[in-house]
Parts: structure tokens; C-alpha cells; sequence
């Protein structure tokens, strides 16, 4: 049995799609996660849902879920690249690549078993930004030296 969009909401945020506490839950919970990977649960439950239940899903009946929460990060990467295709008419992939780092450092995260539920809340919250920010800066360089292509 499939769960709803409301259903997956409530679990997510504590709270009923539309609450106006559902920003702050979400942020709480996310910022406040125990990890990078939990820190994923909780972020934008509503985008979350559909690359749950539209990517990720039938992506792990095809190849491993490692792999599949990849392609997954990287899809999600790809939506935000085409927002800048709209908006600019052209892409760097910029967000594609900071979302496969991303999927990398969950992926990094499981696999040593990081769980700092023992920390304070602004501790959790510091080391997920972290984790974002350390993303952010190698898809920098990455994009910056990898990418650049003399014309």
C-alpha cells in the first residue's frame, strides 16, 4: 500500500500539509537530523515524496539502491539545472554535479555509520550545513577546473 502526499507530510514534518508551523518543522528536523542521510528525509518533503515514489523506487528494482539514490541525487540535480535552462538558457550542470556530491557524501555518511543524535540540535545542524557547504565548494572547484573549457 502506497503512502499518500498528506500522509508522507504528517510523518515527515510532525505536522498536516499547509500548517503554517510546517516550514519550521521542516527545518528543525532536517538541520536537526542525525545524519546526512536523515538530514534527506526530511528536506522539502514534497519533492522528496515524488523522487521517493516516482525515481527512486523503480530505480532500486533495476539496479542497486547505492546506485539508485545516485541517479536519484543526480535527477533531482538535473529538475534544478532545467530551472536554470528556463531561466538563463544555458547550464553549467552546476547543480547536477553538486547533487551527485551530495548523493556521495550520503552515500559516505551510511557507510560510516555517523550518527551524532548524541549532540546538541546546533552541533547536528552545523555538521549537515557542513556537509552541504563542503559540497558546495567541490562542485565549485570541480565545475571551476574540470569543466572550464578554453574557447
Amino acid at each position: 500500500m502506497d503512502i499518500t502526499l498528506a500522509q508522507y507530510i504528517k510523518k515527515r514534518n510532525g505536522i498536516s500539509m499547509g500548517s503554517p508551523r510546517s516550514l519550521r518543522n521542516n527545518l528543525y528536523r532536517s538541520l536537526g537530523a542525525k545524519n546526512f542521510s536523515t538530514f534527506w528525509n526530511y528536506w522539502n518533503p514534497i519533492f522528496g515524496y515524488y523522487l521517493g515514489k516516482y525515481i527512486f523506487k523503480p530505480l532500486k528494482r533495476t539496479f542497486p539502491v547505492s546506485l539508485s539514490l545516485i541517479l536519484t541525487f543526480v535527477f533531482c540535480g538535473l529538475i534544478h539545472d532545467a530551472v536554470t535552462i528556463i531561466v538563463r538558457g544555458e547550464t553549467s550542470w552546476f547543480f547536477s554535479i553538486w547533487f551527485l556530491f551530495m548523493g556521495l557524501a550520503v552515500l559516505l555518511s551510511k557507510a560510516l555509520h555517523h550518527d551524532f543524535s548524541r549532540n546538541v540540535w546546533i552541533v547536528r545542524a552545523f555538521i549537515n550545513l557542513a556537509l552541504i557547504s563542503v559540497c558546495l565548494v567541490l562542485t565549485i572547484y570541480f565545475t571551476a577546473t574540470c569543466l572550464y573549457i578554453p574557447i
